[in-house]
């Protein structure tokens, strides 16, 4: 993935326009996971949404293997925040339905026996795969958001601050289930959050971007080894150094 000089601004309803973020520009390997760090406002989601295909930039573009990124694709996974599931479907059919759109061909048992499996991956199974978002807990619909997205077998998986909702037990045993997917698949991913930890605790790199308007302030390369915990001392060093980078530039 390649974003160049991004530049996203809106009408501030006074005639005038408001910068969200302007001339980012950085890189992302096939295989690199990367997080995407920074103060509430300066543009992380609006970022992730460009990435996926859901809205357009004011200026600049964002490519994948140097082709522009025009609209949605089952080639990009997306882990949404409010997870974003449909209610009146079983943990499996939200699965199964965007596997049977990636697979046209596949019969019903495969895209059942498939979704399954990844429901299994990301440790959920037994009688709650059958079950409603509504009956399930927060962390076991974040399980099930992530089952749908990487079912489909994309070449990407974009995560926007998928685990903030979700109480701090939940959010680590998340953690060690993303590192595991993402040790053994060794997808692309891009994680948007406001957490340190978390984003040193998952990524490769974490892109810290400045407030008001946003732009790249610092890409930090973690180089830690894997499986990481939030309690290791190595983590904790280096998200006190991201942290003081991050409060130099404070929100206006």
């Amino acid at each position: 993935l390649s974003i160049e000089r991004l530049t996203q601004r809106y009408p501030d309803g006074k005639g005038r326009e408001f910068t969200v973020f302007e001339n980012a520009s950085f890189g992302i390997e096939k295989g690199e996971f990367v997080c995407i760090l920074g103060h509430s406002g300066c543009g992380k989601s609006t970022i992730m949404n460009i990435l996926a295909g859901l809205s357009d930039p004011t200026s600049g573009v964002i490519k994948m293997d140097g082709q522009a990124i025009s609209g949605p694709s089952l080639d990009r996974g997306v882990v949404f925040q409010n997870y974003s599931l449909l209610p009146w479907l079983t943990a499996l059919k939200n699965v199964t339905f965007g596997v049977a759109a990636r697979f046209p061909d596949w019969t019903k048992q495969q895209v059942e026996a498939h979704s399954i499996a990844f429901l299994d991956k990301v440790g959920l199974s037994g009688d709650a795969i059958y079950r409603k978002p509504s009956q399930l807990s927060g962390g076991m619909r974040q399980r099930v958001a992530l089952a749908r997205s990487l079912a489909p077998n994309p070449r990407v998986l974009l995560m926007d601050e998928p685990f903030s909702a979700l109480d701090a037990l939940t959010r680590e045993q998340l953690y060690g289930d993303i590192q595991e997917i993402f040790t053994k698949r060794k997808k692309t991913i891009v994680l948007v959050t406001h957490n340190i930890r978390e984003a040193v605790c998952l990524g490769d790199r974490v892109v810290l971007f400045s407030p008001n308007p946003g732009r790249v302030q610092q890409v930090f390369d973690v180089g830690l080894p894997r499986p990481r915990r939030l309690n290791d001392p190595s983590l904790a060093n280096l998200a006190a150094e991201v942290t003081e980078a991050l409060t130099s530039h404070p929100a206006k």
